[in-house]
């Protein structure tokens, strides 16, 4: 009976490891065909509404720097109200498709590795929108960009979204939301993460199982 009990739990747990499986794969093909009935726009931009978290910590004199722009929604957005925004992306495709359907007289779109670059004027903003999940090396990243950026505005995942990522990391599966993310937050990694690149997080919400913040130079 102990045999037969442990064998029906292994198939059990196989099981719930190929419908996680499908939940993660279903996730990920999701966003990507609901752009097409959106038109080319992922429905998370309309939903989610984070676009205005990004615009209302941005004043109308301020010159922004856009890391990750993606396809330049956010980017347009945030143009609306700031000075001028420098916009990078390391997909040339995304930066050809944003110069022409998000274009403003004040952005300048450029093809780039964001963790790279050569920076030689200073921001006012910083605009980190989904990005720092992606770094391996974000301490050194947020150092290199440090002197040049007064206020950061960040956005990013968190691992404590809901009782089903726990339970995907105790089975050994893929737990995070894309494959690519190096890490996934809790508020006290977060704080802890910023407060080790010489920042402080000023204030923050929490909205659809990620941190919306706005981080400062500590001191």
């Amino acid at each position: 009976m102990a045999v037969t009990s442990r064998k029906m739990n292994d198939i059990l747990k196989l099981f719930i490891k190929i419908l996680i499986f499908i939940h993660n794969l279903s996730y990920r093909y999701i966003g990507i065909f609901s752009q097409i009935l959106e038109k080319g726009i992922h429905p998370k931009h309309r939903l989610m509404k984070y676009h205005l978290f990004f615009v209302n910590n941005i004043n109308s004199g301020d010159s922004v720097l856009d890391i990750g722009c993606g396809n330049g929604y956010l980017t347009y957005d945030v143009s609306k109200k700031a000075k001028k925004v420098v916009a990078v992306d390391l997909d040339r495709k995304n930066i050809e498709l944003a110069k022409k359907k998000c274009f403003r007289q004040n952005i300048t779109y450029l093809v780039g590795d964001g963790t790279r670059l050569n920076l030689e004027e200073k921001f006012d903003v910083v605009v980190l929108s989904n990005i720092l999940e992606h770094i391996e090396d974000r301490s050194g990243f947020l150092s290199r960009i440090y002197p040049f950026v007064d206020k950061f505005l960040i956005r990013v995942p968190m691992v404590n979204r809901d009782w089903l990522t726990y339970y995907k990391k105790e089975l050994g599966c893929n737990y995070f939301l894309d494959p690519t993310h190096k890490i996934e937050y809790t508020l006290e990694t977060f704080e802890k993460e910023m407060a080790e690149a010489g920042l402080k997080v000023k204030n923050f919400s929490v909205q659809f199982g990620e941190i919306w913040a706005v981080v400062t130079k500590n001191g």
